[in-house]
């Protein structure tokens, strides 16, 4: 069951199923993230052709790992015991769900109309099946692996029952049930060796994959056993074309064309031209947990210096090519939060361009301006090495990097941007190769900031990638974002944020760039689409006018 996903406030609590039916009646009619409602009469049948320009998933499977591209496929075909409403933890698979008064033990009462597409019923069992394939090193799990990690033993107390056993209170841990990252899977598929189960996994959701062409594309058919949420709806059309199309002007003119029905990554000024054509329709979900932002390596390098971080934002001049390269697309942040979170913190202050302040500071590091304009100290080059995306990193974004590397330059850094690929790219991180990276972290609610800057996450999860990538080592930020955790009070857990994120923008390890781009572009001949609570785009209400 997918919910529209509208961020205003986030509010912990036990919600009955006839509560969720009543809202999912009410959203029938409605489409997701800001596209807009339809006068359309729903039509059944027909193939929606998705062309994403992503990087292509090398595991289907989204337990593994655990990125956004994966996010995007499974959430046609896979469901979390949760969902989010207004940005409450709504029922999903899970009909409802109760609390010990200490925080510790979660006992969830489960659907039992549900089937996965393989004709395996889900069950407690399956529940911790999943719970445990997700937590099992072997799997390589990332995201879903950090958001369960408060559960220490999971329990089917009859065959539609599950009860959580915790090593904390997480406060987080219903938000995280509605992420793909930690959906629910087959517990037969999962027993299937790891690079089959890749190739297709098998969940609840209203599509089920029946073909995976390497570079080219995934076919997902619709699932006959599908069974939605009273007042919803069984999908209406046969299936999903997934393909791989990494060149934005190619996407666009699949689009533009009727080749495809909708598109991802589109850039700006693709952006603009929609705003002003009736056929193409622009569907804007700003993902949720952190901003898109600069981590500064504060475990390496020149950045160990706090002087030097704090140089470097200070020498970064974003503003005007932002504005020149997104068009008005995207604004400016100064939040590690993305804007969707209610509990982000925003200074200004911290981040104004300054090649004077920039130039003081490394004068008083110690740090000469050498022949080249390059400064140096004690024999060593002021050098940033900067590995960037080109999966993740749009044309737009790229350039802007170019124009700070530039900026960095004029104060004395020498910023060397290195594109790769994006399994190149995670290599590079994994190896500690970086000084300044972009990552984009999606995770649905503010205990992305534990995830993030707790100094906990400086050791890798199973996947080898380790999410603290500015290496911020802070046992004050660690027992904030600890305690905001453990904390239902949602006006406490504000105060514990806030406080926390004060700390780690005054630490010089972020420079916030906006909020993650996510939008997509969809031909109006589509309707019905909704949004996941991670911002996907869903299809199991759409239709095609034919």
């Amino acid at each position: 069951m997918i919910l529209d996903r509208v961020q205003k406030t986030r509010l912990r609590a036990t919600s009955s199923l006839a509560g969720a039916a009543a809202l999912l009646l009410a959203l029938t009619a409605c489409t997701g993230g800001g596209a807009a409602t339809s006068a359309s009469t729903p039509q059944t049948g027909g193939t929606l052709t998705y062309a994403s320009g992503d990087a292509e998933p090398t595991c289907l499977d989204p337990h593994v790992g655990g990125n956004y591209p994966q996010a995007l496929l499974s959430t046609q075909f896979i469901e979390g015991l949760t969902a989010l409403d207004d940005g409450r933890p709504v029922p999903a698979l899970a009909r409802s769900w109760t609390t010990s008064d200490d925080g510790t033990t979660m006992t969830f009462d489960l659907r039992d109309d549900v089937t996965f597409s393989d004709g395996t019923p889900f069950d407690a069992a399956a529940v911790v099946a999943n719970i445990e394939h997700v937590q099992d090193p072997a799997t390589a799990s990332s995201t879903g692996y950090l958001a369960l990690q408060s559960i220490t033993k999971a329990t089917a107390t009859d065959d539609h029952t599950v009860t959580l056993t915790l090593s904390r209170p997480d406060s987080a841990l219903l938000e995280s049930f509605s992420q793909p990252w930690v959906g629910m899977e087959s517990p037969k598929a999962l027993q299937r060796p790891q690079a089959t189960n890749c190739e297709s996994p098998v969940g609840t959701g209203p599509f089920a994959v029946t073909a995976w062409q390497h570079g080219d594309r995934v076919t997902l058919r619709k699932n006959d056993r599908y069974t939605p949420l009273t007042g919803s709806t069984k999908p209406r059309l046969d299936g999903i074309t997934w393909r791989f199309l990494p060149d934005s002007t190619s996407r666009y003119a699949a689009l533009q064309s009727g080749q495809v029905d909708v598109v991802d990554n589109a850039q700006p000024d693709q952006l603009k031209a929609a705003s002003a054509k009736g056929a193409i329709r622009d569907l804007d979900a700003p993902r949720p947990g952190a901003s898109n932002r600069l981590e500064l390596n504060s475990g390496h390098g020149v950045f160990r210096d706090e002087a030097v971080r704090k140089a470097f934002i200070a020498g970064a001049q974003l503003d005007p090519g932002l504005r020149s390269l997104f068009l008005g697309t995207a604004e400016r942040s100064y939040s590690v939060l993305s804007s969707v979170e209610p509990y982000a913190y925003s200074d200004p202050s911290l981040f104004r361009y300054s090649p004077t302040k920039a130039k003081e500071l490394l004068d008083e590091a110690g740090w000469k301006v050498g022949s080249d304009g390059v400064r140096e100290k004690d024999g060593q080059r002021l050098t940033v090495t900067f590995p960037v995306s080109t999966n993740q990193s749009v044309p737009a974004e790229r350039s802007l990097f170019q124009q700070v590397q530039a900026s960095e330059k004029a104060v004395g850094f020498d910023v060397r941007i290195e594109e790769l690929d994006l399994s190149s790219w995670y290599a590079a991180l994994a190896k500690n190769q970086y000084d300044v990276v972009s990552a984009p972290y999606t995770k649905v609610g503010a205990d992305v900031l534990r995830i993030l800057y707790d100094s906990a996450s400086i050791r890798p999860a199973p996947s080898g990638y380790f999410a603290n990538l500015a290496q911020l080592d802070d046992p004050e930020v660690d027992r904030l974002v600890e305690q905001a955790a453990r904390t239902s009070d949602t006006a406490e857990r504000g105060k514990l944020y806030e406080q926390a994120q004060r700390r780690i923008l005054a630490s010089g390890t972020v420079l916030p760039l906006y909020d993650q781009q996510n939008h997509f572009l969809y031909r109006s001949a589509v309707h019905g689409i909704r949004t996941t609570a991670v911002s996907t785009p869903w299809f199991g209400t759409a239709w095609i006018d034919r």
